[in-house]
């Protein structure tokens, strides 16, 4: 049997690991994983820079790329086009311009995406300019590279030929064509792009040449430490695979995928076809990061969208696109929180009161596991008395001491660990509630009350960020503590502090949500501490 200290020590321990967690995975993300990718990114952008100042030639500047046929024999991909291929795209280089009623879609002399401007209002950067999602020196959406080498250079000196400069798709599906005469072989690609911005896409090649295609390196506006952001596939048999930026070190195939996706935290650039699926090579870039080739043989049919990972949106294409969103390690409790958000939304017309409602609702269906915990730390620190006076009477013998300590439990109906098991089992909740509000385009631009006018932004006047530590200080007042050690009080004094700090930056909405869980938890913990008082003054 553990004896009293024991248990008294595993409580705290457990009460600050609660509390404390979410500083260290806050402050690790913020601390070493952003340094971290921060790094990466100017450590490829000055490789890419040394690349380009270098005026790579075709055949000076070879990176051997291989994948493998549908037989599984290595294929030679590419023989010299990563330097290529990621060079910046000059406006005479453009050669169709397609509008539809939500993007503007740019595409180049060698058949790419070179561009896409969003055109909705909502988004817009910084300097209040329409975002565009590809930045100038990086793999494009729906390059193709092919397996005979001789083709493959000459791929990337051929401009294709457009059957339209301009194709206006903003209220009625059109078609573009593209044609690329690469002497051994005829690339042509045939589009039909429909107004919500997604399009069909079947290219094929002559004499049976075979060929990959790419969806592209992901959206670049927004890949920061707290979101998830590199590659994603759904497979045939319906389980994920994710990979994020970064994390992979060699070529790897996959067969059998109805979609691929290379993702930001708020945009995708994807690729799918729940028909026929998808065989596709993975290669690392110069940072590790995932590149997608789809195996095309010498002709294949797919659909494609490049946009916000709008959830509506992408369930009108198909429902299996919503699995584009990626929550990390708590989708499963993420996405029908999500769904909850949303239909809320749907009847409240205004994103921040949907979370000031959600975050009720939520505070009312963990409410007895919350009054549990409230109940069991009331009770533990009425009996701090008589555990003081058990330690002091038992303290040479530690059997008898951790003996009374459990008789007195028992008898009071105390559990040292109950006010910590109950915040526990909410971990998930929160930390789910925390990636769907970080992770929802649908916030962009969704304004709340007065000075609130982007709930995806943070706070411009810190004012969310300072209520949510006031709450939490108020929150720390009212709550019992029956810690004896002085340490230990610090750090939880130190905590509404800490938090405040990190929130500062914090997405509006994320704020807004712990701010509003505060005001309910001290209604809470008031009400139970009324309840106790009142017990109290009967029995005095």
């Amino acid at each position: 049997m553990n004896n009293m200290n024991q248990n008294n020590g595993m409580q705290k321990r457990m009460l600050i690991m609660t509390l404390v967690v979410f500083v260290f995975f806050i402050a690790y993300e913020f601390l070493v994983l952003k340094p971290q990718q921060e790094a990466k990114a100017e450590k490829a952008k000055q490789e890419q820079a040394q690349k380009q100042n270098a005026a790579p030639d075709v055949n000076t500047a070879a990176t051997q790329m291989v994948a493998t046929d549908v037989n599984g024999n290595p294929v030679d991909m590419s023989k010299s086009v990563e330097a290529l291929s990621s060079k910046a795209i000059a406006n005479n280089q453009i050669v169709s311009v397609i509008k539809t009623a939500k993007s503007i879609i740019e595409i180049d002399t060698l058949g790419r995406v070179a561009q896409v401007t969003l055109l909705e209002e909502k988004y817009k950067d910084e300097n209040g300019n329409q975002i565009k999602l590809f930045e100038s020196n990086q793999l494009r959406p729906l390059e193709v590279r092919f397996a005979d080498t001789n083709i493959n250079t000459e791929a990337f000196k051929v401009s294709v030929v457009a059957s339209s400069s301009n194709v206006d798709a903003s209220t009625s599906a059109q078609e573009l064509v593209l044609t690329q005469n690469l002497g051994a072989t005829v690339l042509t690609k045939k589009f039909t792009i429909y107004p919500d911005g997604h399009y069909d896409l079947s290219v094929s090649t002559t004499n049976d040449k075979q060929f990959f295609i790419t969806n592209g390196f992901r959206p670049n506006v927004l890949a920061d430490m707290y979101a998830v952001h590199g590659f994603i596939a759904k497979l045939n048999d319906s389980t994920l695979k994710t990979i994020e930026d970064g994390d992979l070190d060699k070529n790897e195939t996959i067969v059998g995928t109805k979609f691929i996706s290379n993702f930001d935290r708020y945009y995708a650039t994807v690729i799918y076809n729940f028909d026929k699926s998808l065989t596709l090579s993975l290669m690392p870039d110069s940072s590790s990061n995932p590149q997608a080739f789809v195996h095309g043989s010498n002709n294949i049919s797919f659909s494609g969208y490049i946009g916000p990972k709008n959830h509506r949106d992408l369930e009108s294409l198909n429902p299996e696109l919503i699995d584009v969103i990626d929550y990390g390690w708590f989708t499963f409790i993420a996405k029908p929180m999500f769904i909850l958000l949303q239909f809320i939304q749907g009847y409240v017309g205004n994103w921040g009161w949907t979370i000031v409602i959600l975050t009720i609702l939520i505070k009312l269906v963990l409410y007895p596991l919350s009054y549990k915990g409230m109940v069991s730390m009331q009770k533990l620190k009425d009996l701090a008395p008589k555990m003081k006076e058990i330690q002091t009477k038992y303290k040479d013998d530690k059997q008898k001491q951790s003996m009374h300590m459990m008789e007195l439990y028992k008898k009071h109906g105390a559990n040292p660990m109950g006010g910590c098991l109950p915040l526990i089992l909410q971990i998930p909740v929160f930390f789910a509630i925390y990636r769907v509000l970080l992770n929802a385009i649908e916030l962009k631009g969704a304004d709340w009350i007065f000075w609130v006018h982007d709930l995806a932004e943070m706070d411009p006047y810190f004012v969310l960020p300072i209520l949510m530590g006031i709450t939490m200080f108020l929150q720390q007042k009212i709550t019992p503590n029956t810690m004896q050690d002085e340490m230990q009080k610090k750090i939880f004094q130190f905590l509404p502090v800490v938090f405040t700090f990190f929130f500062l930056w914090f997405p509006a909405g994320l704020t807004l949500y712990w701010f509003i869980n505060n005001l309910f938890t001290i209604g809470q913990q008031y009400y139970i501490n009324s309840v106790f008082e009142r017990k109290r003054a009967e029995k005095n």
